[in-house]
Formats: structure tokens, sequence, C-alpha cells
């Protein structure tokens, strides 16, 4: 209660001050002045195209010696409807590929300078987002940001009038694509084939085939199809509503933003028709306080309210591992024999009598099952509340010294979520049929379970998350004369975050310097450093100083460019950097050996024992911490009058010293197998690296009377473990040199013909192997097929396909206007390794197994002879199941149409807007089936969507 208490009392604050903000609004303002005042005091964004959050700071473009993509959401959001913040940023975001910032991995996200979840801020809510790659840009943010940063800053309010602007839009999901299994005669064949390919018996006779397919009745010979529109809908529903009030005057400003929306699901039976909705509602706000001439302040505050409402059932997950003939899910009434007392009485008393004639199907190995879970099983609510609040207040000290200023900055977030469910119990029927009278009627039912309904609300998987953060900075801008000028920041941040079930907390604490000079806006050098702190570090090595410089040149400054009419600008940079970090530190104390007490037992008598006490690892207390080296190179140019904007970098970057416990840099006798037992400590060891470029296009045009734009990004890069602790047989098998994602496999050679190819080929140690199933390649030569012969397959794409580019088209015609985005990945592959691909033992088949090696078709079969065997053989990882990820997604499409000539001026709504938009619309592939079909989850669907957009 006492967080609430934090959240509630800001709001209190924010609501009273808008009040007090609103009563001014007829008054007169100089806007120009009070937006200067914003940027120096509270470092708001007043320049929408010039200015980016930096570091602690938002800069001029003009003058920041290292490229910053930014994204200005308020411009995007008026031609780009999305839903969520990161949609579509790497056709837009040179260095960033969906998944990380130029291969580095998980970079910290930041929410007005807090560590935050992407999802706890809405696209409506966001002023700009700024991409921080280079090590020189992230190191002032310590050890937590070495992979990068993205740095989301929310709306504030402007001394203006009341502003009110509200949007509604009203969507449909389609799912693109389901998965395509068998149905119950045609598996019942091919099973039958599997275990004849094992030299056993045949299950299924040729009528009982027969009557699963003939499909006479579909309840005593049921083929379930869980895809079918019997179960699900063709489509389903998302509706969104947001209002922004702003404005204020040169004292107080304030901004508030009110959302909600809810979505819906593709199930269309039982619980699942009224319980299966998710709704989320935020409110955001805050102020902007002038106090007197020096002092300033901001409170703001955020509240995010998400309950989703499900099934007590897995439903997509029993679709793709259920066989179709396992069971009926409905039994019907009126087939039961009128004179069947027994079964009779079982309906009468049962709590489940779906829409008045069926019972619950089942079996005996089916008693519970996801249809009856769906319809009698009852419910459950996952619930998220989400309150943010942060704090800042800013001095300007020109009294002390001109051009110093102060500012200090406080957040406490608080995190929470639950389960909530009524878990019935149900019973199930399974059906005895006969035709005796040469109609299928029920003999008899077998109970399972029992109808129960408790009301008992049952609460599970409570979590909760605590962020508190803190920064205080001191800033220095001046110039010295008109040639020279000068920047200076001193700082001192952290944060920690504490989370349920979770010991140690995660903290981040440095101090940071940022020196920065230019030279008549021509020359640039920038010093930036971090003095970091780490806990999981022994004593002595827990600090380490981490320290960055960049230089620029706007050659389009000087006088031997000056006559170049073509060129607009041009400026070129370059950067180095080491940023020490423990992002990739599993725990803590790995500095330090430790014993357990619970380890081997020995005795010396028969009949008793004692537990060892055996070491687990060896000390080390000259472990540090990793680093972050790093070079880069950059320009950024504009063209023919803004025609042509290019912005490019390449970069070079090693993490060294990364952690590890290798036993083999010791000698043999560190480690014993019985008792298990340890004396190697934890190393600084491996080292990765990477290096690669992105590059990012502009053009704008108008061609008679449509305005044009037309943008391109790409980023391509490539990993190496450049250092190993590693001992390998076969120099082949060795990692280092090979990209961090590599995909390790063996090579395939096809099939084996027969048994004359199976006795000339080398032995094989996974099993025993029959004609049909996969032969593999012998690496080493020594006759044995092992995991000796396992070798470099490809990349997976871990940290985002190597090559990521994207383009955008902008075309505006007076009041319409038109927008698309595509987003290509390549150079990575994935294997088809799950359950629809993967068929064994007793797994469901999909339509993939119509493909299977039999003796008829061993000239094109694409798939190997099925088995009920685990076939250890043919399922492991290999290039047989490799598959290329390589794609364009056309990711959207919209139409936007400007109404507001249309309603005139001086009118109550001062802007009117319509759009109609697509997304996730087609994707181009080799693979597209493969990529896009989801495996035991909901499908992936295409979103269209309808919106209003107004100002009043």
């Amino acid at each position: 209660m006492k967080y609430i208490k934090i959240v509630i009392l800001p709001f209190a604050i924010i609501c009273c001050c808008s009040i007090a903000a609103t009563a001014q609004d007829t008054l007169n303002h100089d806007f120009s002045a009070a937006a200067s005042r914003l940027k120096a005091d509270t470092g708001k964004l007043p320049d929408k195209v010039k200015t980016v959050q930096v570091a602690f700071r938002n800069a001029d473009r003009q003058d920041l010696p290292g490229n910053v993509p930014a994204i200005n959401m308020e411009e995007l959001m008026k031609k780009n409807y999305i839903t969520y913040p990161l949609d579509g940023m790497e056709a837009l975001v040179p260095g960033f590929n969906g998944n990380s910032l130029w291969g580095t991995g998980s970079y910290l996200l930041l929410v007005d300078g807090v560590p935050r979840d992407v999802g706890s801020v809405m696209p409506t809510e966001i002023a700009q987002i700024s991409f921080l790659k280079g090590a020189e840009a992230v190191v002032l943010y310590g050890s937590r940001a070495a992979k990068g940063v993205v740095c989301i800053s929310t709306k504030r309010g402007q001394a203006d009038n009341i502003h009110i602007a509200m949007r509604v839009n009203s969507g449909v999901n389609v799912p693109k694509s389901y998965p395509q299994y068998l149905g119950s005669a045609e598996y019942m064949a091919l099973y039958n084939e599997a275990r004849v390919n094992d030299g056993l018996t045949k299950l299924y006779s040729d009528e009982t085939i027969y009557n699963y397919a003939s499909g006479k009745n579909p309840y005593r010979y049921p083929s379930v199809d869980y895809y079918s529109s019997q179960y699900l809908k063709k489509m389903y529903s998302r509706l969104d509503a947001t209002a922004e009030i702003s404005g204020g005057n040169d004292k107080a400003r304030y901004y508030t933003n009110i959302g909600y929306w809810t979505s819906g699901s593709l199930l269309n039976f039982g619980e699942a028709k009224t319980n299966d909705r998710s709704g989320r509602f935020n409110i955001r706000g805050n102020i902007d306080i002038n106090l007197n001439d020096y002092i300033s302040c901001n409170v703001d505050a955020a509240a995010i309210f998400y309950t989703g409402n499900g099934v007590n059932a897995n439903y997509w997950n029993s679709a793709a591992t259920l066989r179709p003939y396992r069971f009926t899910p409905l039994i019907p009434i009126d087939m039961i024999e009128a004179d069947d007392d027994a079964s009779q009485l079982l309906v009468k008393n049962s709590n489940h009598i779906i829409d008045g004639k069926y019972l619950l199907g089942g079996t005996q190995l089916d008693q519970t099952n996801p249809f009856a879970a769906i319809y009698a099983g009852g419910h459950n609510s996952y619930t998220s509340r989400q309150f943010q609040f942060n704090t800042g207040v800013n001095a300007d000290l020109r009294h002390v010294l001109k051009g110093l200023t102060f500012r200090a900055t406080m957040a406490v977030d608080y995190s929470t979520s639950y389960n909530l469910s009524y878990n019935n119990s149900y019973a199930t029927y399974e059906p005895s049929w006969n035709s005796y009278s040469g109609t299928d009627l029920i003999s008899s039912l077998t109970k399972y379970g029992q109808d129960a309904t408790s009301g008992v609300q049952n609460v599970s998987n409570s979590w909760y998350r605590q962020t508190i953060a803190a920064t205080g900075q001191f800033n220095y801008v001046s110039s010295i004369g008109k040639d020279h000028h000068l920047s200076a920041m001193l700082l001192v941040n952290g944060y920690q975050q504490s989370e349920s079930a979770v010991y140690h907390k995660t903290g981040n604490a440095n101090l940071g310097l940022q020196l920065g000079y230019n030279f008549k806006h021509k020359y640039y050098l920038d010093f930036s450093s971090a003095y970091m702190h780490s806990a999981k570090m022994p004593k002595g090595n827990r600090e380490a100083l981490s320290p960055t410089v960049t230089a620029a040149w706007k050659l389009s400054e000087e006088p031997f460019l000056s006559g170049v009419t073509w060129l607009d600008a041009l400026k070129i940079n370059a950067s180095a950097g080491r940023v020490y970090t423990d992002l990739d530190i599993s725990d803590y104390y790995l500095y330090q050996g430790y014993y357990t007490v619970a380890g081997s037992w020995y005795g010396w008598k028969d009949g008793s024992g004692i537990p060892a006490t055996e070491s687990r690892r060896g000390d080390n207390p000259d472990l540090h911490l990793p680093r972050r080296d790093e070079v880069n190179i950059g320009m950024e140019a504009s063209f023919f009058r803004k025609l042509i904007q290019v912005n490019a970098t390449a970069f070079k970057n090693k993490i060294a010293g990364n952690i590890i416990q290798a036993s083999s840099l010791f000698p043999s006798y560190f480690t014993t197998y019985w008792p298990v037992s340890s004396f190697i400590p934890y190393v600084n060891y491996n080292e990765d690296s990477r290096k690669g470029f992105d590059i990012g296009i502009n053009i704008n045009k108008r061609i008679g009377s449509i305005d044009w734009t037309l943008g391109a990004s790409a980023t391509w890069y490539t990993t190496m473990a450049s250092r190993r602790a590693e001992v390998y047989q076969d120099a082949y098998q060795n990692r280092q040199g090979k990209p961090l994602d590599g995909i390790w496999g063996l090579q395939s050679l096809g099939f084996f013909k027969d048994q004359q190819d199976i006795d000339k080929s080398p032995a094989q140690s996974f099993g025993q192997v029959k004609p049909g199933d996969i032969k593999y390649k012998d690496q080493n030569g020594d006759g044995i097929i092992d995991s000796r012969d396992e070798v470099y397959l490809g990349k997976a794409g871990w940290y985002g396909s190597p090559l990521t580019w994207g383009i955008h088209l902008e075309a505006k015609w007076k009041d319409l206007s038109f927008y698309a985005l595509g987003v290509g990945r390549y150079g990575a592959y994935g294997l088809n390794n799950n359950s629809y691909y993967w068929m064994y033992g007793e797994s469901k088949y999909s339509i993939i197994a119509r493909n299977r090696w039999t003796d008829a078709t061993k000239e094109t079969a694409t798939y190997p002879r099925l088995t009920t065997l685990s076939s250890d053989n043919n399922f492991r990882s290999s290039d047989f199941w490799i598959y290329s990820t390589n794609r364009f997604d056309i990711g959207k499409v919209q139409l936007t149409y400007d109404l507001s000539k249309i309603i005139g001026k001086k009118k109550f709504v001062r802007e009117l807007g319509v759009y109609l938009s697509g997304s996730n619309l087609l994707t181009i592939a080799a693979e597209r089936e493969t990529l896009e079909m989801n495996i035991g989850s909901a499908p992936q669907t295409r979103f269209y969507n309808l919106g209003l957009k107004a100002q009043f």
C-alpha cells in the first residue's frame, strides 16, 4: 500500500496544478521565451527537429560529434499508427535490427531516464525515441548500458492554450496461417506403416480406418480439427481510445494522457466466448513548474492497469499434440439408448449439458482435455499493475558561474502481477457404441471425474518488482568569444531493482564526466567517461574507469568545399572507447570458492553413511569486469538542398574478459568425477568480436503536386568467438573463429537406400538405422558417425539477422497521404525441430509426413521413414532440418485523409483526420509457410485498422 500512496500523491499534485494552470490559459504569453526556458531548465524537447535526447541531456543535432538516430514519434504517428513503440524501427533507424543495436545483445531501455519495460508506454505517449549505439554514446549510463541504450522521452506540456487531442481505433486481427495435421484415417494408416517399419504388427484394422474415413458418425469416429471454424473465429477485434490534454503558461505547463485498449481472441466456444478478452488502461501526467528565475521542477506519474482474461487450458499447445481420433469433444444425448437408465441418470445429474444436448467427451487417457476444460473448467485472470513516479529539480547557478546549472532526479516504480482463477472440476464421459438396429447408438457411458464448482478464487504466480533510480549532475555550457564553445557534465547515476524470489537486487552505480569542445561549430572533441561499481566483483576489483573519446570535423564548413553547390553539409567523426560491464556475469560471488555438505556418501560399515564435504569451485580474487573495446567512424551528409540525406557508421568492437569456468585451462586433477568435486575457479578468458556498418538514406522530392519521401536503412554485422577455452580433437569443431550464434550439427547425405547401403557406410552411434533413415557424412574419417562429426552449419541470428534493411515510402497530395514500410532480414538460418517436423513415437502427424520415405518414394521422398520409436539418428541437429530465415515483410501500409478543411476555421474541432491501415500484410520468402506458422501458440495475424483523430 505504501507504494500505491507514493504514486497517488503525485497524481493529486498534477491534477491540482493542471487545474490551476488551465485557469491561466486565456492569458497571452511569449511562447518562444517559454520554450527556451524549458530547454534550459527541464531538459524538454522544445525543438522537434534539431534536439536529440542523449545521455542525461538534450543536444542540438548539429553539434553532436557522433551520429545518434532519433525518431519524432509525434510526427510519425500522424502518418503511421502503431501500437508498439519499436514497431518498424528497423526501417527507420540504422544500427537497430529489432533485436539489438549493432548485434551486441540486450540493450538498456529507458523511459524518461528510468529503466522500464517498453510495454509500459504507448506510442501515443511518446515524443521522441533515440538510439545510442556506440561506446561513447552509452558510457555515461554505466555498466548496464554497455550493449546500447534506447531512450524514450514522453510528451510534455507547452506554454499555450489548452489542447485536447483524441484518437479512436477499431481493427481486426486475421490469422495468417494454421498448422495442417492429418485426419484420423490418414494418421492411422501412416501409424500402421510406422509400426511395420519398426518390425511390429499393424495396430488399426482396415475396417477401423474405413469407418474413420467415411465421416458417417463423427461422434463415434472423431477426426478433430482443432483449427476448424467450429472452434475458432475467422478474426478477432481490437479497440483503443486515447485522450491527451496539455497546455500551460510560462509559470507552469502540464500534460495528461489517458488511454484504453481491449482485444479479444480466436477461441469461439465455452468460457472463451465471454472470458477471453484482454484490456489495458493507462494514465500518464506531468507538470513543469518555474518556481522563480533560478529554480524549476517537474513531477511525473503514470499508472498502467492490465487485465488478461482466459480459460484454464492451453488450447494451442493441445492443438499441436493431441491426435485427432483420441476422443470426441461432445457426446450427443439424443444418441443414448432411451432404455439405458444408468446413462440417462448420468445425463440427469450432470452439471454441464452443452447447448442443452451434449455431454463432455473424454476417455480414460483423456479424462481432462482442452475442450472440457474450456466448457466447464472455469476461467482465470492475469492482473498486472504498474505505478511510475519520477521528479526532478533544476537550478540555474549563473551567479556562481555563468553557464553552470544543476539537475537532480529521483524515480520510484512499482510493478506487481498475479493470477486469479476459478478452478472447477468436471466429469467427462466415454461412450460405448452399438449398431444393433442399423443405426449407431450409445449403449452405455463411462464417467470419469466429478462435477464440482467450489466458488473459491485461487491466487497464484504473485510477482513484484521495484525500481529506485536517482541522478545528480552539474552542467556547464559556455562560449569564449564567438569561436570557442565549451560544455561539461559531472554526474552521479544509479538505480536498483528488486524482484520477488530474487535474492540479490540488480544495481547500477557510476560517476560520469563529459567534456566537450568545438571550434566555430566546425571541429569537435568530446571526452566521456564513467567510473563504475559492481558488487559482483571481489573487493579491489569492483570499480573501473571507462574512457571514450570522439572527434568530428564539418568538412562542409571548410573554404575548399565552399564552392561545391551540390553539397549542403558533410561531417565525419571517429570514436574510440572502453566500457566495463557486468551484464553477462550470471551470478554474485563467482570469485569465491565454495564447498557443499550435500556431497557423495561414504561410510566405514555397511548400513551407514555420512555425506562428504566437496569443493565445487576454487577462489579467484583477481577476477575483474569484462570490457567492451570499440572504435567506430561515421559520416553525415546532405546533398542538393536536402534532396538526399545520408548517414553511415562503421564499427568494430570486442568484449574481452568474459567470465567462464573452463576445465581445459587447468590440470585434470583439479576435477574428480567420484566424488564429484572441482577446484576450478571462474576466470576472465573468453573474447567476442563484432564488426559491421549501418547506413541510412532519405530522399525528399516534390514532383508535380505530390511530395515524396523515400527512406532506406541497413545494418550489417558479423560476430566471432575470437577467443575460447576449448579442447576438441578435430580443429573443425573449434568454436574459436566461428560466429557466436553458430548452428552446429551433422551434414546429411540423403537417406539410406537399402541394407547394403547401411553396411557400406560408417558405423552409426545414434541407434539402429534402417533404409529411409538419414545418412550423415563422416567428417574425420574414423568410420563412426558420432558427435565428433558435427560441423558449423550457419548463423542462427540470435542478435538479429546479419543483414537487416528497411524501406519506407511517403507520398502526400493535398490532404491525402500514403505511407508504406517494409523490412528485410537476411543471412540467418533456423532448424525445423519442433513437433510439426519431428514426428516419432506417439506424436501427432502433420502433412509433412506425406512426403515420407518408402520403397515406392525413395527417389522423391523429402522426409525420413516413419517410426514409432525415438529415432535419435533422424531427429537431431543437422543440415537436413535447416532452413533459411531470409524474408522481406511489408509491415505497414496506411492511407490518411485530413478532414480539417471540411470543418472550416474557428470551429470547436481544430483538426480532424481519418486513416485506414494494414499491418503485417505480406511476407516474401522462400520459406514463407514455415516463417508464418506458429506451432503450439496462437497464430500470427494481419491487422486491419480504421482510425479517427481530432484536436480541440
